[in-house]
C-alpha cells in the first residue's frame, strides 16, 4: 500500500472493500471529503464505514444515544468545530470524544489541553459529528433548520406586554418585530410555540427534557398531545426565553420558580402562568394559557339550563357558603367567574382572594395571594371582612384557618363562594370536616355544593354515526353504563386526529333540604347523604354525561375516562327507590301456589358451649345463603385493637361502605353465621381465643363463606406468615401500621376481583 494515500484508503483496502484498490484520495484531504470518496467508490454507508474504521484502529463506535448532556461544557465550541470532534462523556478525568480522523494527533492534543482531561477517542461519521456540533454549539443555526422544516413561510408575531407599576401596561415588541430588526431564531421558535398553542386552544404547554432530547407537548381539551422534538440545548434556550419574558432568574436552574407574563397574538391578549422546576437533564417548564375573554356569563358556560337555574337560586342568598368542587382543570374557576359576573352590579361589593388571579373582572376587588409579602388566604380574608363586602370569593379553601374564617364570614351576613378539592358534591361536606369544621357549622352555613368535570365533545367535522354492531369496547361500556352510543369519533385535521374538539361541563348540584342539613349535622354516612341529595333533586355527573352520549355529543369511552366505573356503581347503589321504580316497572307476581302442610319439627336442644380448642369450622352454620350483591359494600372488620377497628371503619366508611366490627374470633364467626350480605372481611391475625388463622380456615372450609373476599391485617413482618395466609386462602395481605390510601385501594381491588369471579 502506498504511504501517499489517505489513511482511510489504506483502511478500505485492508478491509477488502470493492473498488478500494483503484481509489485515490490525497493524504491531506479533509475527513468529510475522504469519507465521502470511500463511501461513493466502495458502495458503503457512513455507519458501515464507521464500524470498519473503528475495528481497524481497535476503537469503539461513538454512542450518541447515551451521551452525557453536560459533556460539551468541558470542551469549547471553537475547538470542537476546528478539529471536527464532539464530546460524548466526561468521567473520572477522561473526556470521550467522537472523531472522524483518529490519526489527527494535533486534535487529540488540543482536546486534552482545552478540557484538562485525558481524551478517549471513538469513531463517528463526519456528518454525525457536524450535526451534533451544530445542535449544541450553534443552536441558532439548528433552530433555523428546525423552523425551515416546520413552516418556511410562517412568521409568528407575538408581542410581550410588560407589566410595570404603577404605569399602565405598555406594549413592547420584545421580539424586535416593530423596529425593523429580525427576531433571533430562539425568539422565533418560542413565538411559534406560543402561537401554535393559542391557535389550537391549548390550556397548557409542557417543555420537558428527556434523555434523547426535548419534547414540547400541548394539553388540548384536557389531554396531553405530543408535539415537536428539539435538541436539549435548544429546549434550554427556549425555557430561558420564557423565563426572560416572565421576569424569572435565568441563571438559577436549581430552584423552582413561578412567574407570569402577558402576550398579544392576532390582536388578542392572553395571560401566561409559568412554572419551572429542576429535573434531571435540565429544567422543565409548564405554561398555563389563560384567555381573559373566555369567562362569560352563566348562560354561556355550557351548564345545563336546569343547573343554571338551581345555581341562580343559591346566588340569591345573602349569606352562607356556595362551594364548587372538582380536580385541577375541571373548570371550577370558570364556573365561579361566570357566577360572579351574574351578581356583579354597582350596588354589590364583591371581593376575591385568589392564587393566582386568573381573570380580571371589572367592578370586583381582586387580591393576589403572595406568601412572600405575607398575603395568605387567611390574612386576606380577615382584611376583606373589614372592607364591608357583600360577596366574597375564595380561590381555594385548603387549610383549617381559611375554612374557619370563611365559615365565620358566612355566619356574619356574607355570601361566600369557594372552591375545594373533593370527588363529588357531597364530598365537600367530608372535605370541610377533614379541614376541622364541626358538622353543626357546616349544616348551618352550607347553601349549595356543585361538583364539576369537563367532557370532550365529538368533532362536528368527523364524528361518525354508529351503524351495525358495536365494537367490543363499545359493547363493554354500553353494558356497564346502560346506554347505547349513537356516535363515535373519527379523526380529521381540525381536531388533530383525536376525533374530539371542545369540552362541555357535566355537573351535580346540591340544594340542601332541611332533612339533608339535619343529616349533615348528625354526620351521616356519605352514601346516605348522596341518597338524600338525589331524593332532593340532585342529578349526578354520570347522569348528565350519559345525557350527552344519548344526544350524540360525546362517547362512552370519554365518560369512562373522566368519570369512571366507580361513579357508575355509586349511581346504581344510591338510586332512590322512586327513581328505580320509574326506570324498571315491577314484574307481575305469579299466582301463589297453595302450600302443602309441613310437619313442624320439635325444637332442637340448645348446643353446648364450644370450648376454645374446638374446631372453629363448626361455629359457621352451613344453611345460610350469602348475598353479596347488596350496595353499598358490607364489611366486617375483625381486630382486638379498638383503635385499629375505628381507623379501618373510618377509612371505609368515608367512602360509603357500611362497616360492622368484632373484637375476637368467636364473635366474628357468630356474625358470619348471622349476616347474609357481607361483601368483605378485614381480618387481624392476633385475636384472643380463636386467632385470625383459625377464622380464615373456617371461612374457607365452609361452602357458604368460602367465596367472601378476605384482607388480612397483621404487624408481623416474617415471610412465613404471609405465605401461610395466602396459602390458606386470603385475597390480600397488608402490614400494620395501616396506610389509609393503600388499604382503600387494595380493598377495592379485592372486591373487583370478586365480582369478576
Amino acid at each position: 500500500m502506498s504511504n501517499q494515500s489517505h489513511w482511510i484508503v489504506r483502511v478500505a483496502r485492508g478491509a477488502g472493500l470493492p473498488g478500494a484498490e483503484e481509489l485515490q484520495v490525497p493524504p491531506r484531504a479533509p475527513a468529510p471529503e475522504a469519507w465521502a470518496a470511500v463511501m461513493s467508490a466502495c458502495g458503503v454507508d457512513e455507519d458501515e464505514l464507521a464500524a470498519i474504521v473503528a475495528k481497524w484502529f481497535r476503537l469503539d463506535v461513538a454512542d450518541f444515544e447515551n451521551l452525557d448532556p453536560s459533556a460539551p461544557r468541558f470542551l469549547p465550541g471553537s475547538v470542537a468545530r476546528r478539529f471536527g470532534v464532539f464530546p460524548l462523556l466526561e468521567e473520572e478525568r477522561h473526556l470521550t470524544v467522537a472523531t472522524a480522523d483518529p490519526c489527527d494527533v494535533q486534535a487529540e492534543q488540543q482536546v486534552g489541553f482545552a478540557s484538562g482531561r485525558t481524551p478517549t477517542l471513538q469513531i463517528a461519521p463526519p456528518s454525525r459529528i457536524a450535526e451534533y456540533t451544530e445542535l449544541t454549539y450553534l443552536p441558532g443555526k439548528a433552530v433555523d433548520t428546525l423552523l425551515s422544516r416546520m413552516d418556511a413561510g410562517r412568521d409568528p408575531r407575538v408581542k410581550i406586554i410588560e407589566e410595570e407599576e404603577p404605569a399602565p401596561e405598555p406594549l413592547v415588541a420584545m421580539d424586535g418585530a416593530d423596529d425593523g430588526v429580525d427576531a433571533g431564531p430562539i425568539v422565533k421558535l418560542t413565538n411559534m410555540i406560543l402561537e401554535d398553542a393559542v391557535t389550537k386552544v391549548a390550556s397548557d404547554i409542557h417543555l420537558q427534557p428527556l434523555p434523547t432530547g426535548g419534547v414540547i407537548r400541548l394539553r388540548i381539551d384536557g389531554v396531553l398531545r405530543s408535539g415537536i422534538t428539539v435538541p436539549l440545548p435548544v429546549l434550554g434556550r427556549v425555557i430561558s426565553r420564557i423565563k426572560i419574558i416572565s421576569r424569572l432568574d435565568i441563571s438559577d436552574k436549581m430552584r423552582p420558580q413561578d412567574g407570569r407574563a402577558r402576550i398579544r397574538i392576532a390582536g388578542k391578549t392572553y395571560d401566561l402562568r409559568i412554572s419551572t422546576v429542576p429535573v434531571r437533564g435540565g429544567e422543565k417548564a409548564v405554561i398555563r394559557i389563560l384567555d381573559p375573554h373566555k369567562s362569560g356569563a352563566l348562560d354561556e358556560s355550557g351548564l345545563p339550563a336546569r343547573e343554571v337555574e338551581r345555581l341562580r337560586r343559591v346566588l340569591r342568598n345573602r349569606d352562607g357558603i356556595l362551594v364548587v368542587t372538582g380536580p385541577t382543570g375541571s373548570g371550577k374557576t370558570t364556573t365561579m367567574y361566570a357566577a360572579l359576573r351574574e351578581i356583579a352590579t354597582e350596588d354589590v361589593n364583591i371581593m376575591t382572594v385568589e392564587d393566582p388571579v386568573e381573570y380580571e373582572l371589572s367592578g370586583l376587588t381582586q387580591i393576589q395571594v403572595d406568601a412572600k409579602q405575607g398575603i395568605t388566604f387567611q390574612s386576606a380574608l380577615k382584611a376583606i371582612l373589614r372592607q364591608d363586602p357583600d360577596v366574597i370569593f375564595v380561590g381555594e379553601i385548603r387549610d383549617q384557618a381559611t375554612a374557619e374564617t370563611a365559615a365565620q364570614a358566612s355566619l356574619t351576613g356574607h355570601l361566600v363562594l369557594a372552591t375545594v378539592h373533593a370527588n363529588d358534591a357531597v364530598g365537600s361536606v367530608r372535605r370541610f370536616l377533614d379541614l376541622g369544621l364541626d358538622a353543626a357549622t357546616i349544616s348551618e352555613t352550607l347553601r349549595g355544593a356543585l361538583a364539576q368535570r369537563l367532557l370532550r365533545t365529538l368533532c362536528p367535522d368527523c364524528a361518525q354515526p354508529v351503524e351495525g354492531e358495536l365494537t367490543p369496547d363499545e359493547m363493554v361500556l354500553a353494558q356497564r353504563f346502560g346506554v347505547q352510543p349513537i356516535m363515535r369519533p373519527g379523526g380529521c385535521e381540525e381536531c388533530g386526529g383525536s376525533g374530539y374538539r371542545g369540552r362541555r361541563p357535566v355537573v351535580e348540584m346540591i340544594l340542601p333540604s332541611q332533612e339533608l342539613l339535619r343529616m349533615v349535622a348528625a354526620e351521616a354516612p356519605h352514601m346516605d347523604l348522596v341518597t338524600r341529595a338525589r331524593e332532593d333533586g340532585m342529578r349526578t355527573m354520570l347522569e348528565g354525561a350519559l345525557d350527552l352520549v344519548a344526544e350524540g355529543l360525546t362517547t362512552l369511552a370519554e365518560v369512562d375516562r373522566v368519570i369512571g366505573e366507580d361513579a357508575a356503581e355509586a349511581s346504581v347503589s344510591t338510586a332512590p327507590a322512586a327513581l328505580e321504580a320509574e326506570a324498571t316497572p315491577p314484574p307481575t307476581p305469579p299466582p301463589a301456589p297453595v302450600p302443602a302442610p309441613v310437619p313442624v319439627p320439635a325444637p332442637a336442644p340448645a348446643p353446648a358451649p364450644t370450648p376454645p380448642c374446638a374446631d372453629p369450622v363448626s361455629l359457621v352454620p352451613t344453611d345460610l345463603p350469602l348475598d353479596r350483591t347488596q350496595r353499598p359494600p358490607q364489611v366486617l372488620v375483625v381486630d382486638d385493637d379498638a383503635d385499629a377497628r375505628l381507623l379501618v371503619g373510618a377509612i371505609l366508611g368515608k367512602h360509603g361502605w357500611e362497616v360492622t366490627d368484632a373484637a375476637d374470633g368467636a364473635t366474628a364467626l357468630m356474625l358470619l353465621g348471622q349476616r347474609r350480605d357481607l361483601s368483605l372481611v378485614v381480618l387481624d391475625l392476633g385475636l384472643p381465643d380463636i386467632d385470625g388463622l383459625h377464622v380464615l380456615r373456617a371461612l374457607r372450609n365452609s361452602p357458604e363463606t368460602a367465596h367472601i373476599p378476605v384482607v388480612v391485617l397483621t404487624g408481623r413482618t416474617d415471610r412465613d406468615t404471609e405465605h401461610s395466609v395466602l396459602e390458606i386462602g386470603a385475597d390480600d395481605y397488608i402490614r400494620k401500621p395501616l396506610d389509609p390510601p393503600i388499604l382503600l385501594m387494595r380493598a377495592k381491588a379485592v372486591l373487583r376481583r370478586a365480582r369478576l369471579d
